[in-house]
């Protein structure tokens, strides 16, 4: 099995490289749009600001392929919300799978989330041998709210989507590399979809 993580210099690729290691894959690092084509399943992660991302991801005609993919592709973090179609993030216009937009954590909490939450209402088999209240490791100031796509949900201040789904576009808020063993359980099921 090909896995191609996308290289747009906004993810934690190495993290999430040793945890596909630790099952027997190693993922290619590439940023070649016929080489993430050709994948069986692409991870696009990300760590860091919307508009830089989206700039990169521009600049190399990513934003143009990527929605376009017909493989299982999982956007982690900053993935999840380039996969909408906006964030509240320095305005920015993101990729279009998913009909809805990131906002801002209001004052009245901490931003940005660090720390273990609790995800429930799992609906997909991505979550497949995952018990529902499992704690998930997170790191975000901006949130995707609860819509039709949502596949699990959490809560910071307020209900939100700790998951979303719509066609072979999967997204998760939280860090499957760094959410011990319900995380690593996530990327195998990822895999087997």
């Amino acid at each position: 099995m090909k896995i191609v993580q996308i290289d747009y210099g906004a993810g934690n690729v190495k993290n999430i490289q040793f945890a596909f290691e630790r099952f027997g894959y190693t993922p290619v690092l590439s940023s070649d749009p016929a080489e993430i084509k050709e994948a069986d399943k692409v991870i696009f992660p990300g760590v860091g600001e919307a508009s830089s991302a989206m700039e990169k991801l521009c600049a190399s005609g990513l934003d143009k392929l990527i929605p376009k993919l017909k493989q299982p592709v999982l956007g982690i973090c900053l993935g999840m919300q380039l996969l909408c179609e906006a964030t509240e993030e320095n305005d920015t216009r993101g990729l279009g799978v998913i009909a809805v937009s990131a906002h801002k954590f209001s004052n009245d909490v901490k931003v940005p989330q660090i720390g273990w939450n609790q995800v429930r209402e799992l609906r997909s088999p991505l979550f497949d041998g995952i018990s529902e209240d499992e704690f998930m490791y997170m790191v975000h100031s901006y949130y995707v709210p609860i819509c039709d796509e949502t596949i699990a949900v959490t809560d910071y201040g307020r209900p939100y989507s700790a998951a979303i789904q719509k066609d072979n576009f999967y997204g998760v808020q939280f860090h499957p590399e760094k959410s011990s063993m319900a995380g690593e359980q996530i990327l195998k099921n990822f895999l087997n979809l």
